[in-house]
Formats: C-alpha cells, sequence, structure tokens
C-alpha cells in the first residue's frame, strides 16, 4: 500500500539557545517491503541534503545551527509504497555484522529477572523461540503511556509491569540476546488497524536475526509481525541509539518537545493472521 507521512518535531528552547546540533535519522530506505518514492527533510524550513550512510546502513545526517534559536522545526515526509513480507526484511543495503547486535547497552541489560523468564522458555527452533519471547514480553508488561520515559531501562520496566512501545522492544531485545540471536531495535511509523484510532507518534518495534529467514521484525506491543503498516526509519542496538532525532543545545535552560506524526494510507490493507504461516512455509 501507499504511505504518505508527515512528521513534525519542535524543539523549544525555554532561555534561547546560541547552537544548537541535531543528530537526524529522519531518512527512510528502500527494500523489498517498502519502496520510497518521494522523502524530504527540513530544518526551520531549509532542507537537509547531507544525509548520509551510518555504521548501521541507514540514512543520517548532523544538522549544526550557530545562530541563537528560540526553537527549531523538523519535518520529515513522504511517500512510501510498502509490501507485506511477513516480518522478513530484505534488499537493506550493508550495514553492521549480525553479531553486532549481541551486545548489551545499559538500556537493554538483561536483569536477573529477565534472565529467569527468557530461560524458562524451553524452545530451541529460533522463529518459534522469538514468538515465543514476544509474547512474554507483551504478557509481563502492560502497555501504558506516561509510566517510562526514555531513559527507562528494559529492566526497570520489566519490573514495573508497564510500558510502552519502547520498553517491549527493548525487553525483547535483551531476551533474543541472552537466548543468542542478534536483535536490534527499529524505529519507525505504524498505520493503526481501521478502527483503532489515529496514531500520532513514532513507533519502535524489534528486528532479530534468524538463521534460513535473516531479519525479522516483531512488534511486540501489538504481538504481530511488520507488515505493510509500518514504515523503517532506522535501526540501532537501543531506543537512543535508533532514535530519530536527538537534539544537544548548549547555553540553554530546559527543552519542551512537541511532535507529531501524520500517516495516510491510499490502499485496502489485509490481514495478519497469515504471518507466522508464511514465514514457516519460507523457512523450509
Amino acid at each position: 500500500m501507499k504511505l504518505q507521512v508527515r512528521h513534525q518535531t519542535i524543539y523549544h528552547y525555554e532561555d534561547g539557545a546560541p547552537r544548537t546540533a541535531m543528530r537526524l535519522k529522519l531518512m527512510p530506505r528502500s527494500h523489498e517491503g517498502q519502496q520510497v518514492e518521494w522523502w524530504t527533510v527540513s530544518v526551520n524550513g531549509v532542507p537537509v541534503e547531507s544525509f548520509a550512510p551510518n555504521g548501521h546502513g541507514d540514512m543520517e545526517s548532523l544538522w549544526i545551527g550557530n545562530e541563537r534559536m528560540d526553537s527549531v522545526t523538523i519535518i520529515a515526509e513522504g511517500q512510501v509504497d510498502t509490501r507485506d513480507m511477513a516480518g522478513i526484511v530484505r534488499g537493506l543495503p550493508p550495514g553492521a555484522d549480525p553479531l553486532v547486535y549481541l551486545r548489551d547497552t545499559p538500556l537493554t541489560e538483561a536483569t536477573p529477572a529477565i534472565m529467569q523468564a527468557a530461560m524458562q522458555i524451553k524452545e530451541s527452533d529460533p522463529l518459534s523461540l522469538l514468538h515465543m519471547l514476544s509474547a512474554l514480553a507483551n504478557e509481563r508488561v502492560a502497555y501504558r503511556a506516561g509510566v517510562t520515559k526514555a531513559t527507562t531501562t528494559a529492566g526497570e520496566a520489566f519490573e514495573q509491569g508497564v510500558g510502552v512501545c519502547q520498553d517491549h522492544a527493548q525487553i525483547f531485545i535483551a531476551m533474543a540476546r541472552l537466548r543468542g540471536i542478534p536483535a536490534r531495535y527499529v524505529s519507525g511509523y505504524m498505520l493503526k488497524d481501521n478502527g483503532e484510532g489515529e496514531y500520532h507518534e513514532t513507533h519502535a518495534w524489534a528486528e532479530a536475526r534468524v538463521p534460513a529467514l535473516g531479519w525479522v521484525g516483531f512488534d511486540i506491543s501489538n504481538s504481530v509481525c511488520v507488515t505493510d503498516r509500518y514504515i523503517r526509519l532506522a535501526c540501532g542496538l537501543d531506543a537512543r541509539d535508533a532514535a530519530p532525532t536527538i537534539s544537544s543545545a548548549v547555553g540553554t535552560g530546559s527543552i519542551r518537545i512537541d511532535a507529531d506524526v501524520r500517516i495516510d494510507q491510499s490502499e485496502t490493507v489485509q490481514g495478519t493472521d497469515h504471518l507466522k504461516r508464511a514465514q514457516e512455509q519460507r523457512q523450509q
């Protein structure tokens, strides 16, 4: 289906900022599951043209403002033609060695509680194991906005038993790496199912490396693998590594961030019940 996106982020600097820098991961790349038809990124109305591949294989740019500003407005918008690949991600440009995604970070470190839960699952088939780990993370951590924050670790969210898509993804990643499966955090956009209401934020999920399949996307919060309702932006070792925007400002007071995502579709969407069966068929 064709998905049209407009993603606006505004950084407000209470005392003004004499110098600001933005790391931008807002340029999706084409692969078998998504074809970028057109896409633009601007900062304060000026197009950003300096995107280049980073170590993960994603497009990244560094924007620097050397004059005093009270706010910075970032707009990413475009159209992407998506295809349901049963969660399988193929055709991405070269990135890091998959073994890199076995590395723990402070946000994804497996605590004793996560270790105990992950090791209780007695399953040797990687694909089945990953589906079970996804279900476990979803069951143990109820979706609730406003409880966790960007710095919340997988262990903290698991102990609290509540969190959002960032927490679900990082818990799943911690468990998958513990079981010896490379896993990475993914940021992007998701079009909600009809009747579920509008979704005005970026979304997060995880990808895990499965033998014979390659990378497979798991949306733990929604208990599905990624479909043609998703646009993949960037990946990383954890939420901070894959964040669409990160700001650094000097000489300023408090910072307030306002973000809004609008997604429209132009084609009918198929159901997702066939995902796991399709994956198993492709694995054979």
